[in-house]
């Protein structure tokens, strides 16, 4: 049995479910921060807050690749995993605050696509730079 939880089957699929959770995890904080619905607004076709969540699930995405590649053990991902998320809420939060001059959620909401595409990239950048420091 000792050889089975070191099977690559076993472990990519260990990886990818606690993935999933973490990403569902991730993505009802998210709409706990932001002032709109994201599911809600998306099924009403708001094209600014897809890119936008879009921008967050690539983020969540590239983090957890990035901390699968560079560490061992499952736990040491999930870990690294969820301190690259805070980071990334962190940028999102920023984000809203060094733009004082518009607020940047009611923008997605009321379907502003050019502030959801500047989201959608702020994610991706800080997704990438984030990954790059995970050890």
């Amino acid at each position: 049995m000792e050889g089975f939880w070191e099977h690559v089957i076993v472990v990519t699929a260990a990886r990818y479910s606690v993935f999933v959770l973490c990403t569902l995890v991730f993505l009802a904080v998210f709409e706990l921060v932001t002032s709109y619905k994201n599911w809600e607004e998306i099924k009403k076709g708001n094209l600014a807050v897809a890119m936008a969540t879009g921008g967050k699930l690539f983020g969540i995405a590239t983090i957890f690749r990035y901390s699968i590649e560079h560490n061992d053990s499952l736990l040491q991902s999930v870990g690294w995993g969820v301190l690259g998320f805070v980071l990334l809420l962190m940028g999102y939060l920023m984000f809203e605050f060094l733009t004082p001059i518009m607020k940047v959620d009611e923008e997605i909401g009321n379907g502003n696509k050019a502030v959801g595409f500047i989201s959608m990239i702020i994610s991706v950048g800080l997704a990438f730079v984030i990954g790059a420091s995970i050890g």
